[in-house]
Order: structure tokens, then sequence, then C-alpha cells
């Protein structure tokens, strides 16, 4: 199967669709999920032909609403709400989540899980058109044949059932349609793509690229981000008004309503039906296939169903397979499609927490009280156990970093009088590197059904076990080690390491669960994200993952969920569905 830049050629009406309820209908496919990878299953099915009802747990959401420019003084409580504090006391771990913008993300109250006593996890959550790519870090990085091949260079687990040759062609799609600004760099462990021109580095991050390639040989690259750098399908490139996290009226980052959602409303065949929280999955057991779901309207808490020929769950990786746990039946008492009994497991989030940060000296560029601000960082490619370096003796796979460098005012400067007021004005240049690293896959890192908890529409909660091992506390400390060296090379001073394991949770890049593989006994999906149970269930988000890799996965999940359409209109060509 080749794929196109625009969905493949468009499939003739398969039954009669008549303007009514859309709760009568009968469509071709269920998307649940409006995400980033929700919305390019709308697109891209709506987009060939095919009926489609995408369903959002949360309500819809405007520009209008966006508050990027807006000071905090505007605000009622200056952007220190105790209504945050108290209603998400989880979400206010995430940095995005504040006064400005709460109200997208789930109310823990309303929203439990559970964890044991000695495994903390942290989830985060939106509910509301669009997701988490609202406000998501839009790090976008393709994975490479050293990832869906690592356990044949390591041993540990297993392959992907499938390779980088396989995928790339939708990358390709995936990058350009999105527009991702970045620069071409030629390095094996991470694949270059379609890119606008990337954004520019400052002095200090130039320093640094350049100390650590002549001292070391690795690569350091301006962050590969989905933010326009030039106009792009109608949408203006940024204006570096800086806090995304809060809304783009430009839509120059991406973010799924005012791009794959819209496109899909475009074409007439999609159905978007907000506020529905779907509780499981139906089934027509007498010919072993979905029918359709049944969800919970969010504001009136009545229960309704939708069907269709095919179910496509996007909701999340955590929130998919908790869709799926729920969906037992007698055929499939421990969960839907869970024949294999790996539904839950394998649960991974990259390991954060290592890493180093300094002060530059001598560099020419003073701060500004009213500067740019780029929405986007640097990034430091993996160099650990590659195929040039070698295994590592203390641990398997590796981390890459990001970070950056820009002069900030000194209000800690020394002295007092003229002499503070010049040291403030002097400033220093700031410089840091984060660790993102792999997270093993393992089998007693999981989630499942708590029996004791349900949330405000009474459905029964998650219940989430997963902890950071050895090997990812080894990374971790090898980050601290190499990030001090590499910022020593650059001629930073002050330099603060940190070589500590965040909780899981923490680097919001939770995939596996739902895992593809080859073979039906040892994974829940095949390697286009169907069911090996059930042929008209499909899963597209991070749960299908069968390693972490240490890349952003959002990319990735994109043009693994456009793969897995394409091979959908297919069978519904060859009337398969």
């Amino acid at each position: 199967m080749v794929p196109t830049k625009a969905a493949s050629t468009k499939l003739a009406p398969t039954h009669k669709f008549m303007a009514q309820d859309p709760l009568q209908q009968t469509y071709d496919a269920i998307v649940v999920g409006s995400g980033a990878t929700g919305g390019w299953a709308a697109k891209r099915l709506s987009e060939a032909g095919l009926k489609v009802a995408l369903l959002e747990a949360g309500r819809a959401v405007t520009a209008k609403e966006f508050t990027e420019h807006m000071p905090s003084f505007q605000l009622r409580y200056r952007n220190h709400s105790p209504e945050v504090m108290r209603t998400r006391p989880i979400q206010r771990q995430c940095y995005a989540c504040m006064e400005y913008n709460y109200e997208w993300f789930v109310n823990d109250l309303e929203n439990p899980y559970s964890t044991p006593l000695d495994k903390p996890f942290t989830w985060q959550r939106l509910r509301v058109l669009g997701g988490r790519s609202l406000v998501w870090g839009r790090q976008s990085y393709r994975l490479s044949d050293v990832d869906f091949k690592a356990a044949s260079r390591d041993g540990h687990d297993v392959d992907w059932p499938f390779s980088y040759a396989d995928l790339a062609p939708y990358y390709d799609i995936v990058e350009r349609y999105v527009g991702i600004s970045g620069a071409v760099e030629g390095n094996e462990m991470l694949p270059d793509g379609q890119f606008l021109p990337p954004m520019k580095m400052s002095c200090g991050e130039v320093r640094l690229r350049d100390g650590i390639q002549k001292k070391f040989g690795r690569t350091l690259t301006i962050g590969r981000t989905a933010i326009l750098t030039q106009p792009h399908n109608g949408r203006a490139p940024c204006h570096y008004c800086g806090p995304c996290e809060r809304g783009c009226m430009t839509y120059s980052y991406f973010s799924s309503p005012f791009t794959t959602v819209k496109d899909a409303l475009k074409t007439g065949n999609c159905t978007l039906i907000t506020d529905a929280i779907v509780s499981h999955v139906d089934m027509n057991p007498s010919a072993n296939k979905v029918r359709g779901v049944t969800f919970i309207n969010r504001t009136t808490k009545e229960s309704k169903q939708v069907r269709a020929k095919t179910v496509i769950l996007c909701a999340q990786a955590l929130e998919s397979t908790r869709i799926l746990l729920n969906s037992s039946t007698r055929e499939y008492p421990k969960g839907l499609a869970n024949s294999s009994g790996l539904l839950g497991h394998y649960l991974m989030d990259h390991v954060v927490g290592g890493g180093a940060s300094g002060t530059l000296h001598h560099l020419n560029t003073l701060p500004s009280a009213n500067p740019p601000h780029r929405p986007n960082g640097i990034y430091v490619v993996r160099f650990r156990n590659t195929p040039k370096t070698g295994k590592h003796p203390h641990f398997l796979r590796g981390y890459g970093f990001q970070g950056g460098s820009e002069p900030e005012f000194d209000t800690g400067a020394p002295g007092l009088g003229a002499e503070y007021k010049n040291a403030v004005k002097l400033g220093k240049y700031e410089v840091s590197l984060g660790a993102f690293g792999e997270s093993l896959a393992n089998f007693d890192n999981f989630c499942e059904i708590d029996p004791n908890l349900k949330d405000a529409w009474g459905i029964p909660a998650l219940r989430i076990s997963m902890a950071h091992g050895t090997n990812e506390a080894a990374l971790m400390r090898d980050a601290g080690i190499t990030g001090a060296e590499m910022l020593e090379a650059a001629g930073a001073k002050n330099i603060r390491v940190t070589t500590n394991t965040e909780m899981p949770g923490m680097a919001i890049h939770e995939v596996g669960t739902a895992r593809m593989g080859a073979d039906p006994k040892k994974s829940v999906l095949n390697p286009f994200c169907q069911s090996h149970d059930l042929n008209n269930l499909i899963v597209t988000d991070g749960s299908c993952f069968v390693s972490s890799a240490c890349q952003n996965p959002t990319l990735t999940m994109m043009a693994i969920t456009v793969r897995a359409c394409d091979h959908l209109v297919d069978r519904f060509k060859r009337h398969e569905v």
C-alpha cells in the first residue's frame, strides 16, 4: 500500500445517510477522542468518503477563549486561583495548568484514579475539543530503526512489528500537513523530515552546540517543533509571544480543532458529538464484532449509544485502555480484545529528572525587558547505545536532552545602588539541559480497573501501578554527568547537576498498554493497530506503542494513525468491514 498526500480515493456511499438525529445513524466509523490522533483519524477517513462520528468527552473550544496575550492582572486571582488548587490538585503538577486555562483540564475530584501508596503516578488530562493538543510541548521527532528494532540489538523485550521504512511515508504526510520547523542534521539516531525553516538559536546555544560538537562529536540542534515559521496551509507563522499553553489565536502551532478536526467537518462526512464520555464499547457477540459505543452525556448524565461498522479508539493511552477494560463481556471477561491477557500492561512514560544547568559569561547579548519569546528550545540527539558508540556497560537504550540558553536580568546580583543596577542591566546568561530517557517496557507496569472507585458519571476508574526501575535511574545519573560535561565544554560556570528520577507521568508521554505485534498471544493489536480478537476495533493512540524510545511520541502517534486509517480505507474498498 502506497500512501498519498491526500486521503485515498473516495469510497462510494455504503449506506443511506440522511440529515437526522446523529445518534440514529449507523456510521462507517466512530472515532473516540479528538486530540492529535483522533483528529487525524477523523480527517483521513472522512476525506476518503467514510461517514464518521467523532466523539469528544468535553466541550467545544473557540479561539475567543485563548489568553496568550492577556496579562495576569486581568485575572481574578492574578494567576494564583485557589480553584486550581482545590479542584485540580493533580493537574496543577503540569506546567501548563493555570488560572488562565484550568477549565480545559479535568476536575480531579470528578475524575479520580488510584495508585499503590509506594507508586505515585501523575495523570495529566484535558476534557475539551482537541484534548492535550491544545497544551502539548509540540516537540516532534521521528523514531529510527534503532528504536523500532531495539530488541534485536540489546535483547530486551520485542521489536515493533514494522520498520522505519514502513512508517517513513506517513511521517512525511503528517509533517507536510502539520508544519514542522527544524534543521537537517544527518544523524542516524534522529531521522530528518519535511521541515519548514528552523528557528534561530541564541548565541549561548550556538556556543553550546559548537563546544559539544568539537569535544564529543555530539549533535545539538534547534528543537523540531509543530510551530510555523512561515505561512502554511492557511495558518500564520509564529509571532513569538510565548505562552502557547494558553492557546494561539493565529493557529501557528498545531492543535487539532483548527486543523484536522476542521478539515474533517468541512467534508460533510464527519459528525462531531461533544460532551460524550465513552463508558464502553458495545459488542455484537454473535458476529464477534463491535457495533458501537455507549457514552454518558457530560452535562445531563444520560446514557446514549452510537452505532458504526468500526470503532477507533484515540482517547489517550490510559483512557482508551480504560474503555476496553470496562467493556468486558462473557466472551472477553478480562476486557475487550484481551485474549492475550496483555491489555493494560507494559505502561511506559519517559523518565525525567536528570540534567545540568549553569551560567555562560562573556556573551554580548544583554537581557531585554520585552524580548521575543521563542516557543522552542534545543535538542541534543541521543548518543548512548548507538551503532557508533556501542553498548554502554551500565544501562540499556538512552536519552535525549532538551533545554536552552537565554539572557535574563540578574535580580540577585551583588552590590548596592549604582553597582547593583549595573549588574542587573548586564544580566546573566543561563543555560540548561534536561534529559528525557527511555522507559523500558515492563509487564509489571500496568493499569487495571479499581473495583471500588468510579468517576462522577458512574464509570469505573483506573488503578495505575508503575515505577521507574534501575535502568531508568541509571539513565538519569548518567544524564546529570554528561549534561554537566557538555556545559563545561561550552565554558559554563556555576554548574548544577541533578540526577534524580521523577515519578512516572511527569513527562506526560504515556504509551503502551495495548501493544502492537504480529503474534496474537503476545500483543493486543496487529501492525495496523487492529485488534487481533475483533477485526473492526482499532486503537491508534499511544497505547499501541511497543517501546517508548526517548523521543517525544506525538509525531509517531499521528503517523501510525494515518497508516492505520489508510489500511482501514483499503479494507472498506475490499468489503472486508
